[in-house]
């Protein structure tokens, strides 16, 4: 069966930097769209950052220069590293991944099949 499970949360200053990470299982995730979501409370989910084919990337405009999307294929592992963190950025991350049955790379949550628990960001100024 599909597994994602991240890891990499936690609690950091304003300024700081967290590399988050997301291991899949049972698939290979260069075939597939994978994409970071987040949700603070009392939010919608949204989407932060997606991956597709050729290392094609896509971006929420609020993390655009700070966050970096990347997967190692050997690994089959997907990360977001986070540099520059806002207070605004603290919510739960979800990696996400989905069929390429898009023309480009979607960050909208309904497109996504499959997903991670999540893991919690915190940013205190």
């Amino acid at each position: 069966q599909v597994q994602l499970v991240e890891s990499g949360g936690g609690s950091v200053q304003a300024g700081g930097s967290l590399r988050l990470s997301c291991a899949a299982s049972a698939y290979v995730i260069s075939r597939f769209y994978m994409a970071w979501f987040r949700q603070a409370p009392g939010k919608e989910r949204k989407g932060v950052a997606v991956i597709g084919g050729g290392g094609s990337t896509n971006y929420v405009d609020s993390v655009k220069g700070r966050f970096t999307i990347s997967q190692d294929n050997a690994k089959n592992t997907l990360y977001l590293q986070m540099n520059s963190l806002k207070p605004e950025d603290t919510a739960m991350y979800y990696c996400a991944a989905a069929p390429r049955t898009f023309s480009w790379l979607p960050l909208n949550a309904a497109a996504y099949n499959d997903w991670g628990q999540g893991t919690q960001v915190t940013v205190s100024s």
